[in-house]
């Protein structure tokens, strides 16, 4: 899926290369659940995504389909949106998605920025999440010193709704997010 320069794939084991060198720049080092600092930890955040949620490996035509970044869907557990159609609280672990919510994460690495990569991936993963997933809202944040993610949010359709102050801690500083959200019927 995707448009003419960008094409969402499934993420590969032989991608996994690609996967440790995003992942040593210092603006993605401690974006990962864990230290991605070998072959094998790159294998294992691929491998990670199975059941957590859905990432797609972003490749780029204009470079022969060289993958350059990652745009991903997980979960959002409502606050409280009552019993699902299955009887289940929605956002019920091993239900994914039965909220009908999800949380847009992307990244791409330092060379394809600034070409339009990440909003075209996230306009795919739009595409995907309301017409093939049924999914009838998406949730995106970012940091507020990421003006580029603001960007990409917003050309994206994303409406920002608020600030949350000193919501990210990272590197013993709190850090403010930007929450954004998309509605299917406003897509």
């Amino acid at each position: 899926m995707g448009d003419a320069a960008v094409v969402l794939r499934e993420w590969r084991v032989g991608d996994a290369a690609v996967v440790l060198r995003a992942f040593q720049g210092d603006d993605l080092r401690d974006q990962a659940s864990w230290p991605i600092v070998t072959l094998k930890d790159a294998e294992g955040w691929i491998a990670s995504w199975r059941g957590a949620g859905h990432a797609f490996a972003v490749t780029d035509m204009t470079r022969g389909g060289l993958v350059v970044g990652n745009v991903a869907v997980t979960p959002v557990v409502p606050a409280f949106e009552g019993p699902s159609e299955a009887g289940a609280v929605a956002g019920t672990p091993g239900a994914p998605f039965q909220g009908g919510a999800g949380m847009v994460s992307y990244w791409v690495v330092p060379e394809a920025r600034g070409r339009g990569v990440a909003t075209a991936a996230v306009l795919a993963l739009v595409r995907w999440a309301f017409g093939e997933r049924g999914m009838r809202r998406l949730e995106l944040e970012h940091r507020t010193d990421n003006p580029a993610s603001c960007r990409v949010a917003t050309r994206a359709g994303f409406v920002a709704d608020g600030v949350e102050r000193g919501r990210l801690l990272r590197d013993g500083v709190r850090r403010d997010i930007e929450h954004h959200t998309l509605l299917a019927a406003a897509a």
